[in-house]
């Protein structure tokens, strides 16, 4: 399937790279997650109408659709870049019009993924490599501190992830390695086109 397939099929527009770079070197340019990729990742791992999926560095929220969509779960999308955000709310529009009778809704907020304040129900957290390790590191802390205080599975996945988030994670004590989704043909030519998903360790 095509992107042009599923956006019609969602009734939204996310197609398109982000014109122009952040003025900071923590932020990394929008694009998204090619639907290719998402189904082979959502046909391996299983989310449900139960979970609450937050994506850092949402765009156009493309995943948060999607996983709607396809999953009826809880979606909710943190994005920096205003006209980005404005873009996803128009998108929500388009998409509630033709979606109609969801009971699990789409969030989005415009802040930084550090000062987002983690809801007890966030439970899976998906990162495009959208911003420097430091903000990870900063986002990862507020993860694991919404976790103490009520304590649940909690999944972070992460795509085309940098070399320093991973070796942040893999140092960390309180994560472990739980799936490594190979995409077909990508993962021969870029061995960054791939899905990494740690989870908690307790």
């Amino acid at each position: 399937m095509n992107e042009q397939y599923y956006d019609a099929l969602l009734n939204i527009k996310t197609t398109g790279e982000q014109k122009g770079f952040n003025d900071s070197f923590h932020y990394h340019r929008y694009e998204p997650t090619p639907y290719s990729a998402l189904e082979t990742l959502f046909t391996q791992y299983e989310l449900t109408s139960s979970d609450r999926i937050v994506d850092f560095g949402c765009g156009k929220g493309r995943l948060n659709f999607y996983v709607n969509y396809l999953c009826n779960a809880t979606a909710v999308g943190i994005e920096m870049n205003e006209h980005f955000y404005e873009q996803a709310i128009d998108n929500q529009r388009r998409y509630l019009k033709k979606a109609k009778g969801r009971k699990h809704p789409i969030h989005f907020q415009c802040c930084l993924a550090q000062e987002y304040k983690i809801h007890p129900l966030d439970n899976c957290f998906y990162f495009f490599n959208p911003f420097s390790v430091q903000i990870f590191i900063q986002v990862v802390n507020n993860i694991l501190l919404s976790w103490e205080e009520n304590k649940r599975e909690i999944d972070l996945i992460l795509y085309y992830s940098s070399e320093d988030y991973l070796h942040h994670l893999e140092k960390h004590p309180s994560f472990i390695l739980k799936e490594d989704v190979m995409l077909p043909e990508l993962d021969r030519k870029n061995p960054y086109e791939r899905f990494l998903i740690y989870k908690v360790a307790y």
